[in-house]
């Protein structure tokens, strides 16, 4: 079996490439960048991994994307439009403005989802042409964002997956002290914007257990997040990334700065060591900001994405009904979304596809905050797909963390002149 990385020479491939090292289904690994020297960096890195490992696939190396998609299988799309530099400029200009800087959520996120969908189109309508029968499976961020404006080219195939809900669910698992795979987690929502509702053991939600037994809520990342007054005030977890809608601030420092110094050495001197040393390093700063304490030991390992993506496509590839919590086309999955709207769902996934499960209605506050990202969402796939300013402005004046039409005309020229990739707005 035959997998291409579009963002090849990105920082996390390694920990895909450790996930492969075991698995054996997947017999060459093609590595594709416009960056040669990242790529021969993560080469490099690969081949240390790889030693002494007898199911190692084959990893080949490319710029040119029709060689990349060759009689593939299965595309990984990682791709960071901009860099680590333009997640620096996106998290310091809302600052500058007065609003929450992050990757992927409010302005930040906007602007990354401005530079990002119409690459992430260009590269969807490439795939359904050289390799219509692949599979896609996204990392990119906005990943819920992302995935829908590709899924107007590639359909169902293409599945978005994000490592936040599988963390959530097994940190909750620990701490109930029950075994995740004999557990029912019932979550929905979106991307960076959903709820851990119930945990069904045999037909009992033994949520409630937990939200009850403050010490036990408390010692896991989320709730010392949130905290677990608030917690039991809405009787479900939240994604760690709505501590920025129920506690809002302004982050003095930028994630992305950290990150790309932090990377530099490593691009500067690949080594596995090297590559270690910075992962676990990014790991443990990870929402430092808000975090209180140092994360568990079991968050640092990693086993995130890539073990999602590589389950994912284990069940695609050998039709074994799994189950994961994925982000696809509604349907009527979730009511009161749009069908063609995508979600973050349990999804049963086999040789056909990723198959959403019907869920109960989100709580109002929760649909409130669902339909006003979405509304943010498709406004900005609409400014990628159309170049209309009009649209951009919407969608940063109707985020919640936005919220003001003068302060998104203004964060939209700041971006439009900090920006390069953003001149079809200008």
């Amino acid at each position: 079996m035959r997998l291409a990385i579009l963002g090849g020479g990105g920082f996390r491939v390694p920990l895909v490439h450790r996930a492969l090292l075991t698995g054996g289904d997947v017999t060459e690994l093609v590595l594709h960048d416009v960056d040669a020297g990242r790529l021969a960096a993560v080469e490099r890195v690969l081949a240390e991994q790889a030693a002494g490992a007898p199911a190692a696939p084959r990893v080949r190396t490319t710029t040119d994307l029709a060689t990349a998609l060759s009689d593939v299988d299965f595309v990984f799309s990682a791709v960071r439009v901009g860099g680590l530099r333009g997640r620096q400029l996106d998290e310091r200009i809302a600052h500058e403005h007065g609003v929450l800087g992050q990757e992927t959520v409010g302005a930040g996120g906007i602007a990354y989802g401005l530079r990002t969908v119409p690459v992430a189109v260009a590269l969807a309508r490439t795939i359904a042409e050289l390799a219509p029968r692949a599979w896609v499976i996204n990392f990119t961020n906005p990943a819920g964002m992302v995935t829908e404006a590709m899924s107007a080219h590639l359909g169902g195939r293409v599945l978005g997956i994000c490592d936040s809900p599988v963390g959530l669910c097994r940190r909750v698992a620990r701490a109930l002290g029950i075994d995740a795979a004999t557990a029912w987690f019932d979550y929905a929502g979106l991307n960076h914007l959903g709820w851990l509702r119930a945990v069904r053991v045999g037909g009992e939600d033994v949520l409630p257990r937990l939200l009850a037994d403050t010490d036990a809520l408390e010692s896991f990342e989320e709730g010392k997040l949130f905290g677990a007054a608030w917690l039991r005030a809405l009787g479900s977890i939240p994604n760690e990334y709505l501590h920025c809608y129920y506690f809002p601030h302004r982050n003095a420092e930028s994630r992305g700065a950290f990150l790309l110094e932090q990377q530099r050495g490593f691009y500067a001197e690949p080594s596995l060591a090297s590559w270690e040393r910075t992962r676990l390093e990014r790991e443990a700063t990870y929402m430092a900001e808000t975090r209180k304490g140092e994360r568990d030991a079991e968050d640092l390992d990693g086993g995130g994405y890539e073990k999602v993506a590589l389950a994912l496509m284990r069940a695609l590839a050998r039709g074994e009904r799994t189950t994961l919590i994925l982000n696809v086309r509604n349907g009527s999955a979730l009511p009161g979304v749009p069908g063609d709207a995508v979600v973050e769902v349990p999804c049963v996934v086999d040789a056909n596809g990723a198959h959403p499960i019907a869920a109960e209605p989100l709580a109002d506050h929760a649909l409130g905050l669902v339909t006003a990202v979405k509304a943010v969402e498709r406004a900005t796939i609409e400014a990628a797909a159309t170049g209309s300013r009009d649209a951009a402005v919407r969608a940063f004046a109707l985020h919640p963390l936005v919220g003001a039409v003068p302060v998104a005309r203004r964060l939209l020229d700041a971006y439009v002149a900090a920006h390069p990739e953003l001149s079809y707005l200008a």
